[in-house]
Order: structure tokens, then sequence, then C-alpha cells
């Protein structure tokens, strides 16, 4: 049987990579479209990764300028300004994934999604190393009866590779923004000035200058354990590994405050790492998505639907493949 190919929009370049990766090893015989303006930087990719093309993808052009031929879901890695990609995928009733627009850019995917709501499965990727933050520390909330904070500190080692992408997303979303979201005593804030600028520990204990900054998570994490008071912040700097000597890695330090279930004060702190990064997570959980949206992790295919990641991974696979993709998870000590 011939398999239509996944489409990766920009996934000539790392996150893309690292996508396309995964979706080989688990894989081998899916074919892969690696999509971009430079045809030639595609086509290298599509050579290095195997059965795989690389295309133009136009994005003034209704077809995207691949014409008819058939693709069976969309990842993209850069935020499209145009929705073009995206009504793509609804004309064709492909799932579509994009891991770029910041929550308060979303508007025209989901007045897209909202005009269409049947035409295909819709995700909103952007929670922080697509899935790493949340399915974690969704898990962790299960010792809990209420939740009165959760906390979120990103660490990137300021060696840690982007490409040019991920960078112009964490320059708008860091300095172009003037504030971000948090929530606190039951209310939707925005952060700005003075209130933007905190610290938070590293898995060494090693105090950081952080940011703050509102991915998909805080709002999926609030949403859904009901925590009245819940932050995201991010630290650019050196990683805890790095301090000891070894080389750079990445880290999110998942702290929760609240009641265990026989009504004990309780507070946990963990931390999620990865010895090459942020890039590999950001990958694995883009294919995670790609397969429960298209059923090739052997269940029925997702529904046409707008989604957070979260919403589609089972804990228990996604846990499996996090270990064997080499990403850590390490209990500290509560503060």
């Amino acid at each position: 049987m011939t398999l239509d190919p996944i489409l990766l929009i920009g996934g000539a370049g790392i996150v893309g990579r690292q996508t396309a990766r995964f979706l080989r090893e688990t894989h081998p015989g899916l074919p892969l479209l690696i999509g971009g303006r430079d045809l030639a930087k595609a086509q290298r990719a599509a050579a290095d990764i195997g059965d795989a093309e690389g295309v133009t993808v136009d994005l003034t052009a209704d077809d995207l300028g691949l014409g008819e031929r058939p693709i069976r879901a969309i990842a993209i890695f850069f935020t499209d300004t145009t929705t073009a990609v995206l009504r793509f995928a609804q004309r064709r009733g492909v799932p579509y994934i994009s891991i770029s627009p910041a929550m308060y850019e979303i508007g025209p995917e989901v007045a897209a999604y909202m005009h269409r709501p049947d035409a295909a499965p819709v995700v909103l990727g952007t929670e922080w190393l697509v899935g790493a933050t949340t399915i974690p520390a969704l898990e962790f909330a299960k010792t809990f009866r209420r939740i009165d904070t959760i906390r979120i500190g990103a660490l990137l080692d300021e060696q840690d590779e982007g490409g040019p992408a991920s960078f112009d997303d964490l320059e708008r979303q860091t300095q172009a923004i003037p504030a971000v979201q948090a929530r606190r005593d039951g209310a939707w804030v925005w952060r700005s000035d003075d209130d933007l600028e905190t610290r938070f520990r590293a898995a060494d204990g090693a105090i950081l200058q952080a940011t703050g900054l509102s991915p998909h998570d805080v709002f999926g994490l609030a949403t859904v354990t009901g925590a009245p008071n819940v932050e995201f912040n991010l630290a650019i700097g050196v990683s805890s590994s790095r301090r000891r000597g070894e080389p750079m890695s990445t880290e999110i330090i998942i702290e929760l405050a609240g009641e265990d279930h026989s009504g004990h004060s309780l507070r946990t702190r963990h931390a999620v790492t990865h010895p090459e990064g942020q890039m590999p997570l950001t990958g694995l959980g883009v294919t995670m998505v790609l397969e429960r949206l298209t059923g090739l992790d052997g269940n029925p295919a997702t529904p046409a639907g707008l989604y957070f990641p979260y919403q589609l991974l089972d804990p228990a696979d996604y846990f499996e493949r996090f270990t064997q993709a080499d990403g850590q998870i390490v209990e500290l000590d509560a503060l």
C-alpha cells in the first residue's frame, strides 16, 4: 500500500530535521516532503533523511505550489502570518500542527478553525518543547487534591543551537511583546515592565535571572488543574550540566504547591532535562502529535477539532518515547 507523504514545512531547519529523524526511525517506509522556500536546502535535507523529497512551498499559491499531489498531514515550524498553510490543510481535510505562534498571535488560526470546524484536526502546538512541560506537569499534579500554584522555569543554555525561525520566535516573544499573561488569584493578568523580571532556581541550585513568557502551557495547565496561580519564566544562560563541566543541556523546572489527597500541604519540584538541548524534545513532540493525528500510532486517526498537544498524547506512550530519546526527569528538593 502506498502511503501519502507527511509535509514538513520548514523541515530543513533544526526542529524539522529532528522531527524527520524520529519519524524515519519509527516509520522507515513513511514518505516525507521537506518543504521550504529554498529548494536546494530542502533537497539536501531530504537526501540526508532518505525516502524524502525536497519541495518548494509557495505561501501565495492556493495549492502552496504542490499541485494535486496527495498530503497526509502537515507540520509547520515557523509562523505563517498568512494562514495559507492552515487553509490549504482545511481544503484538503488533512491534519495540521503549528508550533510557532504565541497565544496572542493565534487569532487567525482560531478564526480559520471556527469557520470550518469539521474540515480537519488543528493543533495549536506552541507548548514549551511541545509536550515536554505540560505532560510531566499534569502527571505530577496527580499527587495533589488541590493545586494552588504552578510555576514553570525554563532554562535555555546560551550555547543551545536554534535555527533562524526559532531565534525569531524567541526574540519576538521576549523583546517585541511588552507583556505576557499569567494567572494570579484566579484572574488572568498581564505581566509587564518590572513584573516581567524574576528569578528561579536551576536544577543544580543556581539562582537564575529570568523573564516572563506565556506559551500555551500556562493556559492549558491553569484550565486542567484549576490552579489559581500559574506562571512561566524563561532564563537564558549556563545550564546546570555545563556548570558541572559537562556539555550544555536544556532544563525545565516544574514547581507545584497545594494539598495532597489527605489534605496535607504538599510542594513538589522536578527537573525535565535533555543532554542535547531543546530541539530533540521539540522534534519528538511534533512527531508524536503527527503519529496521533494520522493514526500512525496504531489507533484511529484523530477527528476534526482544535487541540493542544497534551490533549492528544497518551502520557505513558510519551514518557516511554521521552526516555528512549534520552530525556530525563529528576525529583528535586521542594523549596
